[in-house]
């Protein structure tokens, strides 16, 4: 019966704006899905040290891609001499001067311009770095994976390569190596491995890649068996088809991690070979023998050490970051 309002008591509750639309299987127009890459975005820019260290990298990488465009805006290339007149960077007794309107960094020993050459030695160390990282992670992320996917033998030869290799003592390895493949201008490996950069890459590659080896290898042991593994051997998966497809993009987030933590360590390892003299001839320039070059002279040319060591700390730091 109707109450004294005239209404009936079993008339439906007007629910919330909306509620139509989510009973009917439709989405609300207020939510909105997001990629692994938007969420990865929106937890990133809100890191204010990561975003500085994002934006000194880039702006190091625009400069060491313009470097020729720059040194030719400042009048100054990477080895040419400035020690007679009218522009002589150099005093009487040899010694180099300091920072200047015409030389932003001031000179090195040899008068050359240190601005030009800090600008250039940035392409040196991030085409190092980054390309050693490279080939160290390409070689490590296909041994670890083959270790942990098939285990058995292939596991154990993988493994006690990788022992063998953290065993030794890298650097002195390293300055045997690239000493002992400088020596002529064919290199080592019948003409495979040339003087100068190539050699500093494969030096740095023998001895990163198994560290990035051991990380893939656990994370694939575990994944392996996992459920979703199961239930594609279940349907006729081959192994590579599993490798590829199903093991190899849940890797991809560890790899990146410690790929980027590779990259300033790499840096650091062609800046001490070019501080012992080694890899990069003299004429290319390198953040390391210009501070091998500073430590000589440091106290009566304090900038000789302060710009190029200011760079490759602050690289260094951003990749980390």
């Amino acid at each position: 019966m109707p109450d004294v309002t005239g209404e009936s008591p079993l008339q439906p509750l007007e629910g919330p704006p909306g509620a139509e639309q989510m009973t009917s299987g439709e989405i609300p127009a207020g939510i909105v899905g997001k990629s692994p890459w938007q969420l990865f975005w929106g937890r990133f820019r809100h890191d204010k040290i990561a975003m500085a260290g994002l934006v000194f990298l880039a702006l190091l990488i625009l400069a060491a891609l313009l470097a020729p465009v720059i040194a030719k805006a400042v009048g100054h290339g990477p080895n040419d001499l400035y020690i007679h007149e009218p522009v002589k960077m150099v005093n009487e007794f040899g010694l180099p001067l300091g920072p200047n309107s015409d030389f932003y960094f001031g000179a090195d020993r040899a008068g050359r311009d240190l601005f030009i050459r800090v600008i250039y030695g940035a392409r040196t160390s991030l085409l190092v770095g980054v390309v050693a990282t490279g080939f160290a992670v390409l070689l490590g992320v296909t041994l670890g994976l083959l270790a942990g996917y098939y285990r058995g033998w292939v596991d154990t030869v993988i493994s006690r390569a990788t022992d063998i290799v953290l065993s030794f003592p890298f650097l002195l390895f390293s300055i045997g190596i690239v000493g002992a493949c400088s020596v002529t201008a064919q290199g080592c490996f019948g003409g495979l491995v040339k003087p100068g950069l190539p050699i500093v890459i494969f030096v740095i590659t023998l001895f990163s890649w198994p560290n990035i080896c051991r990380v893939v290898r656990g994370n694939t042991l575990s994944l392996r068996e996992s459920e979703f593994i199961d239930a594609s051997r279940s349907l006729g998966a081959s192994n590579r088809s599993i490798i590829f497809r199903e093991l190899l993009p849940n890797l991809v987030a560890p790899i990146i991690v410690y790929a980027t933590l590779m990259v300033p360590s790499n840096i650091l390892f062609e800046a001490a070979l070019s501080f012992l003299g080694l890899g990069v001839p003299q004429t290319v320039p390198s953040w390391g023998r210009q501070l091998s070059e500073a430590a000589k002279i440091f106290q009566v040319a304090w900038w000789m050490m302060v710009f190029p060591g200011l760079f490759l700390f602050a690289t260094t730091l951003s990749f980390n970051l």
